[in-house]
Parts: C-alpha cells; sequence; structure tokens
C-alpha cells in the first residue's frame, strides 16, 4: 500500500510517501510544496492543491494521511492552515483516496511511544524506522513522514484486530 502523508501549511507544505508492505515500511520520496507569501491566499491554495494533485498523480497512493489542527495562538495562523488542510483533503478526496486524520499526539505516540515526544524525538525515530541515512529536511518533510508512518502503524493494527475477530 503506497501512503501520502501530509503536514499542512500555508507557505510550506510537507509531504511524504511510503510503501507499507507486511509491516515493512519503505521511503518512496519526502519534500516541501512552498508558496510565496507575497502572493494572494488563493493563489497560494491553488500552488498547493495543484502540488498535491502532482504527487498523487505520480505515485497513486491508496491513502492519504494528514495531520489535524492542533491549538494555534494566532488565530490567522490557524485560518491559513485550516485552508490549506482543507485543499489537502479535499484534492485527496477528489481523488478516490481514502483520508485518515491524526493529532500531533497520535502522530507523535505511533511514532515515538510518547505522545509529548520533542520534534527532534520524532525525527530521529522516522529516520530509525525507514533506514534512513539522514534524518528528512526540512523539518515539514520529516513531520510528514511521521504522519505517514502513524497511518502505516493504524492500518496494520485494525487489520490484525479484524483477522483476530473472523
Amino acid at each position: 500500500m503506497i501512503i501520502l502523508g501530509i503536514d499542512p501549511g500555508t507557505a510550506t507544505t510537507g509531504y511524504g510517501v511510503l510503501e507499507s508492505e507486511g509491516g515493512k515500511l519503505k521511503m518512496i520520496e519526502n519534500g516541501c510544496l512552498l508558496t510565496d507569501k507575497g502572493l494572494e491566499m488563493p493563489e497560494r491554495l491553488d500552488i498547493l492543491g495543484r502540488g498535491i494533485r502532482g504527487i498523487i498523480d505520480r505515485f497513486s497512493p491508496e491513502v492519504m494521511a494528514i495531520e489535524e489542527l492542533f491549538f494555534f495562538k494566532n488565530k490567522k495562523t490557524v485560518i491559513s492552515v485550516g485552508q490549506a488542510r482543507g485543499v489537502a483533503v479535499f484534492v485527496g478526496k477528489n481523488a478516490g483516496l481514502g483520508i485518515h486524520e491524526y493529532t500531533p499526539l497520535q502522530v507523535k505516540q505511533a511514532v515515538t511511544g510518547y505522545g509529548r515526544a520533542e520534534k527532534k524525538q520524532v525525527q530521529l525515530m522516522v529516520k530509525s524506522i525507514l533506514k534512513l541515512k539522514d534524518i528528512p529536511k526540512p523539518d515539514d518533510a520529516a513531520d510528514a513522514l511521521a504522519v505517514a508512518i502513524c497511518c502505516a502503524s493504524s492500518i496494520n493494527f485494525e487489520r490484525k484486530v479484524q483477522d483476530k475477530t473472523r
């Protein structure tokens, strides 16, 4: 199964593409979609939407895993990130992907075993789990891979539970 992980943002949206096969994970690609702060919001959202659609077209994932919003002190930030998140969910759903949403706490718990882990701990575990030479950069790409790892773990767990109840 191919999983597309998304760490939404208006200026920077991280993405990570993983293959999950028999409980083993392999990173296919990761990176960031960037938008210029000088552009109007509709143009920025269009760039993100087209970028995500391009990733979907290239890798044909079955599911999209996306981080849910958490509390922001800045209301303007939460609104713009919410818009970016909405575009990502819309594009994924429109492409026929299953959408899986996870809180930052769930992602940290799945990747490190501790829901209040620091960002550096999450990044080190992403590197370890995916057997990478280096921590993925920038942080948004590593965060997107963490979301995808969380999704793979969740799907594998659900499958095991279903198998045992049959």
